[in-house]
C-alpha cells in the first residue's frame, strides 16, 4: 500500500523558511520538520521568486472543467460502444456455435455459382 502524499499548509512553508533564514542549516530544519531538504530548497527558491503570490494554496487545476465533462463524455460514450459490440460479437458467437450444432457450415459471406 502506497503512501499518501503530506500536504503543508502556507503558515507551516513560511516558518520553515523563516527558521532558514534565521540562520538554522537546512539539515536542521529538515530533521526538526521531518521534510525532505529538498523540499527546503524548492520553498525558499518559491518565496525568493514570488514573495507576494507564495503558495496560492492547491495550485492551478490540471484540467479546466469543461474539458473534464467533455473527457467524462467521451468515455461514456466509448463505454456504450464497447459494450454494443461485445453484443454484436456474443450473438455473432452463439449463432456459430448454433450452425456447428446443426452441421450447417459457416457462411463466408460469398453466393454460389452455378
Amino acid at each position: 500500500m502506497g503512501l499518501s502524499r503530506r500536504q503543508f499548509t502556507k503558515e507551516f512553508k513560511l516558518a520553515a523558511v523563516r527558521r532558514l533564514e534565521q540562520g538554522v542549516s537546512i539539515a536542521e530544519v529538515a530533521r526538526g520538520l521531518e521534510v525532505n531538504p529538498n523540499v527546503l530548497h524548492r520553498w525558499r527558491r518559491e518565496i525568493r521568486e514570488a514573495p507576494g503570490n507564495v503558495f496560492p494554496g492547491n495550485g492551478t487545476p490540471r484540467w479546466s472543467e469543461g474539458r473534464l465533462a467533455e473527457l467524462e463524455r467521451k468515455i461514456g460514450q466509448q463505454a456504450l460502444e464497447i459494450d454494443f459490440l461485445k453484443g454484436c460479437l456474443q450473438r455473432i458467437e452463439e449463432q456459430r456455435m448454433l450452425q456447428a450444432l446443426i452441421g450447417n457450415p459457416p457462411s463466408t459471406g460469398r453466393s454460389k455459382k452455378k
